[in-house]
């Protein structure tokens, strides 16, 4: 008799609580997020998105509960973390007086990637409908550029972890496409992928398995097509009353 062994998850998460002063932003959520796959993190705000990113970023600590990001624990080894993620923040991560070629230029150096850099970032670019302000700097944004840039920043480097958080958020119906490109294509060369939006349409479409949030806690782990249409709308609503 054969036995399949189940996959080990890139992204594991036991039971995370997050606590600034009195108030439990996160309250022992389990997450497992697998290579080649997208994961959605879906819920209003205040649900606990923003700040399960941070975490799995290095940004912030955990108050309590295990945390491991491609096999190293981020307590012990936040650092390592970092080198093998991408993170598209949900707010700010831009410097306003940097061009986004500036930006590139910046994380090449940091991430010491080979000579080959420019045409990825070239090609990023114009996917993104930024190649025409490439040498602007990004002061004179739109919220929708600055949401774009930071994809394609987090993407830049192909990371083995791809953490976007809210990347839909003010975006217009190009960037969306994009977005959903970069995340395809970081799902086809076996990166795991892991997307937080409050909207749920956008999460079925780009993502295979969503994680419902509410009140920072998990409510739901389901299959995206579960949450799709109007069937996925009513049960959406009812996980969240």
């Amino acid at each position: 008799m054969s036995s399949t062994i189940a996959p080990t998850p890139v992204i594991d998460v036991v039971d995370l609580h997050v606590r600034f002063g009195e108030v439990e932003a996160v309250a022992g959520i389990d997450l497992a997020a697998y290579a080649g796959q997208a994961t959605a993190l879906l819920g209003r705000n205040g649900a606990g998105k923003s700040t399960t990113m941070r975490v799995l970023a290095g940004l912030i600590p955990p108050s309590d509960g295990e945390v491991h990001v491609a096999g190293f624990d981020l307590r012990r080894d936040a650092l390592a973390v970092k080198r093998v993620s991408g993170y598209c923040p949900d707010v700010g991560g831009l410097v306003p007086r940097a061009t986004p070629w500036e930006h590139l230029q910046l994380a090449a150096r940091l991430r010491r990637l080979d000579a080959g850099w420019e045409i990825r970032a070239r090609d990023l670019l114009e996917r993104f409908e930024l190649g025409d302000v490439a040498h602007r700097v990004t002061a004179g944004f739109s919220h929708g550029m600055g949401r774009r840039l930071s994809v394609v920043l987090a993407a830049f480097h192909e990371p083995a972890v791809l953490l976007l958080d809210e990347p839909f958020d003010g975006v217009d119906p190009i960037g969306v496409e994009a977005t959903q490109e970069t995340i395809a294509d970081a799902r086809s060369r076996g990166a795991c992928i892991l997307v937080s939006t409050h909207l749920r349409e956008l999460a079925v479409q780009s993502c295979g398995t969503v994680l419902v949030l509410r009140g920072g806690s998990r409510v739901a782990a389901v299959p995206s097509q579960e949450m799709a249409g109007e069937d996925g709308a009513r049960a959406y609503r009812t996980l969240l009353e």
